[in-house]
């Protein structure tokens, strides 16, 4: 089990300079990917996004990348055509004005787009500074979820284990459940017919009674649910979302046999499986 929350960083230096990968995860129901690059390094956008998505099942995960260099790789460019059209355009606004002034070349190489800076790079330069940066990053990244989530998981199991007790209460009343439903209607019977009492009628209310209010169908099913709960921890390496809706389904019986039982002592077990419940469904947001 792993928590979506984590961080990593990572960096190599060249020649260039250097260059760093930051990552950070968040909690979320879907994997989301915002990745931060400089405006040179755009290229390497979908190869980061594809091996951020074989890491991760789910999660926020943010990246920042940055490149510092020490030495800007640029070329000035004159652009002498357009610089020859300022020059004559400013001779002949200069001959029309009656100035008799030849244009200065500060005048020139000030007008839009005689001058040029062009940055000479290539994206593949920094490829293997990227890749390294950004394993080292994971690297780190992954172990801490893999702490966090270990921790959870343990938390996880010590709310099952309170379900599991209470669920043990819960079977050793359900025998109690049945005589109080059967005492019940017998002298339900009594006050109603007194001494005329169909013994088979009782009987057969008891029988339709208990089908209907018997929990051994829900305690079953509740006792199948935790065992693949725990099998999905163990087993599964992001088992956050069969997880949720395994305990969806064991809300369900909690409930059914909340609604059904009378008894003080069930109802409290019931109580504390829902409680273990829900702060198992609250760690389950943590987690992929």
């Amino acid at each position: 089990m792993k928590s979506m929350t984590g961080y990593g960083y990572g960096e190599q230096t060249a020649d260039f300079g250097s260059l760093s990968v930051e990552l950070r995860g968040y909690n979320s129901r879907f994997l989301e990917l915002n990745i931060n690059l400089p405006s040179s390094l755009m290229v390497f956008e979908q190869p980061i996004r594809e091996y951020l998505a074989d890491h991760c099942e789910r999660g926020k995960v943010e990246v920042t990348v940055r490149l510092r260099e020490l030495v800007s790789e640029s070329e000035v460019v004159v652009d002498t055509p357009m610089a020859l059209s300022y020059y004559k355009a400013l001779q002949e606004l200069s001959a029309a004005l009656g100035l008799g002034e030849t244009p200065r070349l500060a005048t020139i190489v000030s007008m839009e787009g005689v001058l040029q800076v062009e940055k000479k790079r290539d994206p593949e330069r920094y490829r293997p500074y990227l890749n390294q940066a950004l394993e080292e990053a994971m690297r780190q990244f992954e172990a801490q979820r893999a702490r966090e989530g270990e921790a959870t998981a343990e938390d996880i199991l010590r709310h099952v284990g309170t379900i599991e007790t209470s669920l043990a209460t819960v079977q050793t009343h359900a025998p109690q459940l049945e005589e109080h439903i059967k005492k019940n209607l017998r002298q339900r019977f009594q006050e109603v017919m007194g001494d005329l009492v169909d013994e088979n009628r009782i009987l057969t209310e008891t029988a339709v009674l208990l089908m209907k209010y018997t929990i051994s169908e829900e305690i079953s099913r509740l006792m199948t649910h935790l065992k693949e709960f725990r099998r999905e921890l163990k087993e599964n390496p992001a088992p956050g979302k069969k997880l949720d809706f395994l305990c969806q389904e064991m809300n369900r019986e909690v409930n059914t046999i909340g609604s059904k039982s009378p008894l003080i002592e069930v109802s409290q077990a019931v109580v504390a499986m829902k409680d273990a419940l829900e702060n198992i469904r609250e760690q389950l947001r943590n987690v992929e």
